[in-house]
C-alpha cells in the first residue's frame, strides 16, 4: 500500500512539472532554498549601502571632499574637537598617526588613512567601483565568451578551430601576469587611449573593466562551448534545419535559448572572480587609478597602518569576503535551482 501510495505521488508530483515553464520552476526552486535567498540579500544590501556613498559622505559624514587629503583636519570626538592626524602616534610616539575608529556614524566611524581621508566613506565610494568593475566586466565576458562559443560550436570545422586556439593562447598565460602587462601597457599612455571616436582615459574604471573580461573570456567559453556542441546535435535542431530554418535562427532561437541557463549559473561566480581579480590588481597598483578609490587601493593605502590603524585595511577586506560569500552561495543555489534532474524535487 505505501509503494502505491509513493508512485502515486512521484507520478502527481511529475505531472505537476510537466508542462510547466522551466524558468518558473527553477525560480520556484530558488525561493525554497533559504541560503541562496539570504546571500541574496547581503548582496543587495551590500550593493545599496555603496549606492548610498554620496548620501553618507554629504548628509551623515558630512565631508564634502572625501577622495582629498585632510592632514589638516579635525573632529568631534566625545564632545571635543580633535586633529585627524595626531602627533606622537605609534610605539614611539613619533610622527603622526591618523585618528582611530570613533564608532560615531558622524565623525570617523573607522577612523581615518594615512591622508586623513574618512574610511568609512571611502570605504562605500571604493565597493561602488570595485562592484561596478566586478559586474560589468563579468557581464561583458559572459556575452562576449557566449557570441564565440555560439559561433565556434555551431560551425565547427576551421572556425572552430580557430577560436579555439585563439582562446587557447589566452588561457596559457598566467591570469594576473596577462592583466598586469596589459594594464602596465595601458596605463603608460597618460593621455588614454584611442580607438576610432572612442576615448578611455588612463583612470577610467573601464580600462580594468575590460582588461579583466578579456582575460577571463576562455574560462566561460569552454564550458558554454560544450553546451553549445551538445545542444547542436539533438533532434529539435535538425529538425528546425530540416524545416529550412537560417543559420541565425538556429543560433538565437534554438540553440541560445538552451545554453543560457549555464551562462546564468557561472555569471555569479564570475562576478565574484573578478572582484577578488580587481582587488587584486589595484593592491599592486595596476588596477583602479587615483583619484578613484577601490577596496584593493585602501587595503594597499592601509598597510602600513596595520600595526596602529588596523581598520583601514581590514574594514575593506570584510567587505570583499561577504561580496564574494554572497556570490558563490547565490551561485551554488542558481546552480541547484536550474538542475533538470532537480524537477522531481518541486512540490
Amino acid at each position: 500500500m505505501a509503494a502505491v501510495a509513493e508512485q502515486v505521488t512521484s507520478t502527481g508530483l511529475r505531472s505537476a512539472a510537466v508542462g510547466r515553464n522551466p524558468w518558473a520552476l527553477a525560480w520556484r526552486r530558488l525561493r525554497r532554498n533559504r541560503l541562496a535567498l539570504a546571500a541574496l540579500g547581503l548582496l543587495l544590501l551590500l550593493i545599496v549601502v555603496c549606492l548610498a556613498a554620496p548620501l553618507y559622505a554629504h548628509d551623515v559624514a558630512h565631508d564634502g571632499n572625501v577622495l582629498g587629503p585632510n592632514l589638516n583636519g579635525t573632529t568631534i570626538v566625545g564632545g571635543k574637537v580633535v586633529p585627524v592626524m595626531q602627533e606622537g602616534g605609534g610605539i614611539l610616539k613619533l610622527g603622526e598617526t591618523p585618528i582611530g575608529p570613533t564608532w560615531d556614524l558622524h565623525h570617523y566611524f573607522l577612523g581615518a588613512d594615512n591622508i586623513g581621508r574618512d574610511v568609512a566613506a571611502l570605504l562605500l565610494y571604493g565597493g561602488r567601483a570595485s562592484l561596478q568593475i566586478g559586474i560589468c566586466s563579468a557581464l561583458l565576458c559572459c556575452i562576449v565568451a557566449t557570441i564565440v562559443a555560439l559561433i565556434a560550436g555551431f560551425f565547427g570545422g576551421l572556425t572552430d578551430a580557430i577560436l579555439s586556439r585563439l582562446m587557447d593562447v589566452i588561457w596559457a598565460f598566467p591570469v594576473y601576469l596577462l592583466a598586469i602587462s596589459l594594464a602596465t601597457e595601458l596605463l603608460t599612455h597618460s593621455n588614454g587611449i584611442q580607438i576610432g571616436f572612442l576615448h578611455v582615459s588612463a583612470t577610467s574604471l573601464w580600462t580594468p573593466t575590460v582588461i579583466i573580461a578579456f582575460i577571463y573570456v576562455p574560462y566561460v567559453y569552454r564550458p558554454v562551448r560544450g553546451q553549445v556542441l551538445s545542444v547542436a546535435s539533438k533532434e529539435f535542431v535538425e529538425a528546425a534545419i530540416a524545416q529550412g530554418a537560417s543559420n541565425f535562427r538556429l543560433i538565437f532561437s534554438e540553440i541560445l535559448p538552451n545554453v543560457v541557463s549555464t551562462v546564468i549559473v557561472l555569471l555569479p561566480l564570475m562576478i565574484a572572480t573578478t572582484i577578488l581579480t580587481e582587488s587584486a590588481l589595484s593592491y599592486l597598483s595596476v588596477g583602479v587609478q587615483p583619484p578613484n578609490v577601490s577596496w584593493g587601493t585602501i587595503i594597499s593605502d592601509g598597510q602600513d597602518l596595520l600595526y596602529t590603524r588596523p581598520w583601514v585595511s581590514l574594514a575593506p577586506g570584510i567587505m570583499i569576503v561577504l561580496t564574494v560569500l554572497a556570490l558563490n552561495v547565490l551561485g551554488d543555489g542558481v546552480r541547484d535551482a536550474l538542475d533538470p534532474r532537480a524537477k522531481l524535487r518541486v512540490r
